[in-house]
């Protein structure tokens, strides 16, 4: 492998609070490593387009407290084609970028396996997203603000469901995730979560309705995992079909999920996942996501990394389940 001098960064997808912090962390620890520095502004869609800037320490001065990402983020569908990573890797070659650290969720990271394959780039991951959803790392970047986010909503109306004696439907992302919905559900003290993983024959909304509403409770926040097919407001309709003695409201969280300063833990993991990407390239790392387990750094291969399979804790629903009789 050539002497890698040039490192370029890029944001790609949803962003995720906490972006920045790991763009800071990749810009300082690589200039403090002898590192050049260029952001590719606009995902790879800057790449192929050469929206290319030279980054200096100062460059990455007070953004480690913003959400969103100074470098911008877009799903380019052009990158999706041979062509269109031919130009990316011209682009590459003009600017004397020699690998590319790219931070963003699933799709970001199949984009950059892809590409180190076809053109021997050395490419690494940091796992920027807040569905939490990518394997052999306990937490992703942004996930846990998110989190706390969809918290403070819900503690928000709880305060409605209470005075009008209501059943708050809660529509959250996480894709084909649960975990921002199981989680939050835990820490927001809501009766329900439907989340995908929990996936028996048992009917959830019979099962809450049951556990729940007809014993004892006048109000219930249900936290739901967003879908085309079954969100939030397919399980308002349900009750309003089936138990019409119910009052029921759909509040539909969205993009504000994505949105504000990262929490102090999102700052460190992105800052430790960016120091840990300079370091893979220096120990001749290529085509891993940066990942912490049990606190560590680890590299997960890319291939490991977006398998669509991570493992929700299903003794999540158990504690859930008791915790709201």
């Amino acid at each position: 492998m050539s002497r890698i001098n040039c490192i370029g960064i890029l944001t790609s997808g949803g962003d995720s609070p906490g972006m920045n912090a790991a763009i800071r962390a990749v810009t300082r620890s690589a200039i403090c490593k002898g590192f050049r520095v260029k952001g590719i502004y606009r995902g790879y869609d800057g790449l192929i387009n050469d929206e290319i800037q030279e980054f200096h320490s100062e460059s990455v001065s007070n953004i480690i407290s913003r959400g969103g990402t100074i470098l911008k983020s877009a799903r380019s569908k052009e990158f999706t084609t041979p062509e269109g990573r031919k130009k990316a890797y011209e682009v590459m070659k003009k600017e004397e970028i020699d690998a590319l650290v790219v931070i963003g969720g699933n799709g970001s990271l199949t984009g950059a396996m892809l590409f180190a394959k076809e053109f021997d780039v050395p490419c690494i991951g940091l796992p920027g997203t807040i569905d939490n959803d990518l394997n052999g790392t306990d937490l992703t970047i942004g996930y846990d603000t998110t989190m706390n986010t969809i918290v403070e909503c819900v503690d928000k109306i709880r305060d409605t469901a209470n005075s009008h004696e209501r059943i708050f439907f809660v529509e959250v992302m996480g894709r084909d995730a649960g975990f921002l919905a199981q989680n939050s559900a835990i820490a927001s003290g809501a009766e329900a979560a439907i989340i995908p993983e929990d996936s028996t024959d048992a009917d959830q909304l019979e099962h809450f309705i049951g556990r729940g509403i007809r014993k004892s409770k006048n109000s219930s926040i249900v936290i739901v995992s967003e879908s085309p097919k079954c969100g939030a407001l397919f399980y308002a309709d349900r009750v309003k079909k089936e138990y019409p003695q119910y009052d029921v409201r759909v509040s539909i969280l969205g993009h504000l999920q994505r949105g504000g300063s990262p929490s102090a833990r999102d700052r460190i993991i992105a800052s430790r996942m960016g120091a840990g990407a300079i370091d893979a390239i220096l120990d001749g790392q290529r085509n891993v996501m940066i990942g912490i387990k049990n606190d560590q750094i680890v590299y997960v291969p890319f291939t490991d990394a977006i398998r669509p399979d991570k493992p929700l804790n299903l003794n999540l629903i158990k504690v859930l389940d008791e915790l709201s009789i």
